[in-house]
């Protein structure tokens, strides 16, 4: 199970305020090319965006929806890769004085990631979450100092 956890130079709100934005999906997440609005209304419950992953010259479609929400705390993604299978990615958002504490925690649930699961492609993984919370500190920190 790949945890890694990023202290981001914002208050929470600032944080919740681009995890609510379903146009900078592709922004922070680490595989994303682009993203669209799916079904619902993102982050409700049930909600989804669309979205491609490049994999070197090779294209997927991919989706994710939204399993779990407990605004502003918690965020769980059920993201979809299609031949990749299914990951469940929880995002846990935790005030850390006038800073905030992520915590992010993806494992594989379906499909070809679940049956190849490794401890190589769990290095991998970290590897992808490091860049990836590190993308979304820069987004969040971004932000105007209005935003949230």
């Amino acid at each position: 199970m790949a945890v890694r956890h990023q202290l981001i130079a914002r208050e929470p709100s600032v944080l919740w305020a681009v995890l609510e934005d379903e146009s900078r999906y592709a922004d922070w997440v680490v595989g994303a090319f682009d993203s669209a609005p799916g079904n619902g209304r993102w982050p409700e419950l049930g909600s989804s965006i669309k979205y491609t992953v490049r994999l070197g010259p090779k294209e997927f479609r991919g989706r994710t929806t939204v399993r779990r929400l407990d605004a502003p705390r918690a965020l769980e993604l059920e993201a979809d890769g299609g031949p990749l299978g299914t990951a469940r990615i929880a995002i846990d958002v935790r005030p850390w004085g006038d800073k905030t504490l992520v915590i992010l925690d993806e494992h594989p649930l379906r499909g070809l990631g679940g049956s190849l699961h490794n401890t190589v492609l769990e290095a991998l993984a970290q590897f992808r979450h490091r860049s990836m919370l590190r993308r979304l500190a820069e987004v969040v920190e971004g932000m105007p100092p209005d935003a949230g």
